[in-house]
């Protein structure tokens, strides 16, 4: 494990949108800064994500400073969207928990990302991270919060777990489909230099100069089966997973993590098992 390294970063300003890769970043408590604070949500107020709509893999947003995000997608012009002022949050539903949050600021926003999808969306910001939305008890301290990320601040998965599971797929009925890239998973954190699924033995972990918590196992849904470049879906890896990689009914890949304490994490930064 001495080798162990953060081979690479990866934030989603907009959740569901395609991950941007970056050479640093930020650990808040409630996540890395500038991931998954924007969303989409339908004409009720419920999370939009690449379960229901593919297509949202097209779509890209790059960070601007200050918090905004500039959008880009096949077919759009390129349209830059500041952070709202804060004059009325809106109740949203993301899974089972309902968040207060501000919705981007202009009808041209909504209307660009309306026509994208071809349905009604909205596009919402979380402006207090820290206060709105609680992680799940049953892992978390009292006051550790997450922003619109699945369930946990982090995700983070391993360079070995993967090619391992790639072997898994090569000798399957689906085998066509693979090798798949890491971006099937949208973690935040890639870490080479480990064996495979050594990360399922981890409970505290330091990336850099910040440690971590990891919560639990990270259970994957059909938008790993979604190819990130076309949007276009297959079997895998689900079919696998569920053959190899079934925990408490959950088909998992990748573990969960919280900060523990905060700082700057690096692409090369040694990754050490606490325990």
């Amino acid at each position: 494990m001495g080798n162990a390294r953060l081979q690479s970063i990866h934030v989603h300003p907009v959740k569901a949108f395609r991950s941007l890769a970056l050479r640093e970043a930020v650990v808040e408590p409630w996540g890395l800064t500038g991931d998954r604070r924007w969303m989409l949500v339908d004409d009720g107020g419920k999370v939009v994500t690449q379960r229901q709509q593919p297509r949202l893999a097209l779509a890209a947003a790059e960070l601007l400073p200050g918090g905004g995000v500039r959008l880009s997608a096949p077919g759009r012009e390129p349209l830059t969207v500041p952070v709202p002022r804060a004059e009325g949050t809106v109740v949203v539903q993301i899974f089972r928990d309902k968040v207060e949050a501000l919705p981007a600021e202009g009808e041209a926003v909504h209307a660009w990302c309306s026509a994208f999808l071809g349905a009604d969306v909205r596009l919402v910001y979380l402006d207090d991270p820290a206060t709105r939305r609680p992680v799940d008890p049953r892992y978390a301290l009292p006051g550790e919060t997450v922003t619109f990320a699945d369930g946990f601040p982090l995700l983070l998965a391993a360079t070995a777990s993967l090619d391992a599971l790639n072997s898994l797929i090569a000798e399957g009925e689906h085998a066509d489909e693979g090798p798949l890239p890491m971006n099937r998973f949208r973690p935040n954190v890639v870490v080479s230099g480990t064996d495979a699924w050594a990360e399922d033995g981890w409970s505290r972990v330091a990336v850099g100069e910040v440690d971590f918590r990891v919560a639990k196992p990270c259970g994957r849904c059909v938008v790993t089966t979604t190819d990130q470049g076309t949007a276009e879906r297959g079997r895998e890896p689900l079919h696998s997973l569920g053959r190899h990689r079934r925990v408490d009914g959950k088909l998992v890949f990748g573990q969960n993590l919280i900060p523990v304490g905060h700082g700057t994490i690096r692409v090369g930064d040694p990754v050490r098992i606490i325990e």
